[in-house]
C-alpha cells in the first residue's frame, strides 16, 4: 500500500486512523460519538470541517469521522481510508427516511444492501451490474447487538439517491413497491469502495423522518439524539 498521507482531504499522518472507523454525514455528529463514548479522543482531521478522531473504546483503538453527504462525499472519504491509512473495517452511522411505514421515528435500518440512482459503479466497467452490499459478519454482529439492547430494528435493502430533492414525487413510492426499507444517500459508494479494497463495510442508519406520515425530527435531533445506532456500531467492533 502506498503511503500518500496526508491526503487532500484528511489530514492525518499514517498510523493516526484506527484500523476500524466509524463514520457518519454530520462531523458534528462524528464530534458528539467521539466525545460520548471514546477515551482520550484526538482530534486528527479538521481539513474541510471534516472532524475526524481517534481514541478508545473498551481497550480497542477506534476512530470516528465525519463523511459529508452524498455519494461522491463518502466516495472520497472512505477511498482514501482504505486504501491509504490501512483501514479495515468502516461502519456509517446515519440518518435515513423511511419507505417501509412499519418503521417510525427512530427505529434503526440495517442496510444489508443499497439499490441506487447513482453511477458511481460505472468506474469499474463491469459487464452486468453490481449489488452493493455489507459484510455479512458486520452485518450479524449489529442483528445481535440490537437485540441484546432491545432496539426496534429491520434489515434489508436501503435506497441511496443522488437528489435528496427529486424532481419525481413518485420515485419512493416505487421503491416502496421492491420492499426497500429507507431512503438515505451513502451506501452504495461505501460498499463498492470497500468491496474493490477487498476490506469491511456495512452501514447502520437511524429513521429520522417519514415521508409518507410527515414525521420528522429536527437537526439537534438527528446531531446528537440517534445514539442507539451508535451504540450498535461500538457493540460490532
Amino acid at each position: 500500500m502506498e503511503n500518500k498521507t496526508p491526503t487532500p482531504h484528511i489530514g492525518a499522518k499514517f498510523g493516526e486512523i484506527a484500523p476500524i472507523v466509524i463514520m457518519a454525514g454530520d462531523p458534528l455528529r462524528a464530534k458528539f460519538m467521539a466525545e460520548t463514548y471514546l477515551e482520550n479522543p484526538v482530534l486528527y482531521n479538521s481539513v474541510r470541517g471534516m472532524l475526524g478522531f481517534t481514541g478508545t473504546y473498551k481497550n480497542k483503538k477506534v476512530s470516528i469521522q465525519g463523511h459529508g453527504m452524498g455519494i461522491p462525499s463518502i466516495g472520497i472519504y472512505t477511498y482514501e481510508l482504505f486504501n491509504f491509512y490501512g483501514v479495515e473495517t468502516i461502519i456509517r452511522v446515519g440518518s435515513a427516511g423511511a419507505i417501509d411505514t412499519d418503521l417510525h421515528i427512530g427505529d434503526i435500518v440495517i442496510g444489508l444492501g443499497a439499490c441506487t440512482n447513482s453511477n458511481y459503479a460505472a468506474q469499474y466497467n463491469l459487464n452486468g451490474v453490481f449489488a452493493p452490499i455489507a459484510d455479512f459478519e458486520l452485518t450479524r454482529k449489529a442483528v445481535a447487538e440490537a437485540e441484546k439492547l432491545g432496539y426496534t430494528y429491520k434489515v434489508g435493502n436501503v435506497y441511496s439517491s443522488d437528489t435528496f430533492y427529486d424532481d419525481d414525487n413518485t420515485s419512493l413510492k416505487k421503491w416502496q413497491k421492491m420492499g426497500v426499507l429507507a431512503v438515505e444517500m451513502e451506501a452504495p459508494a461505501l460498499y463498492l469502495n470497500a468491496a474493490r479494497a477487498g476490506k469491511k463495510a456495512l452501514c447502520i442508519c437511524t429513521v429520522s423522518d417519514c415521508p409518507f406520515t410527515g414525521e420528522a425530527t429536527s437537526a439537534e435531533m438527528r446531531q446528537t439524539g440517534f445514539t442507539k445506532m451508535m451504540e450498535v456500531a461500538l457493540g460490532v467492533i
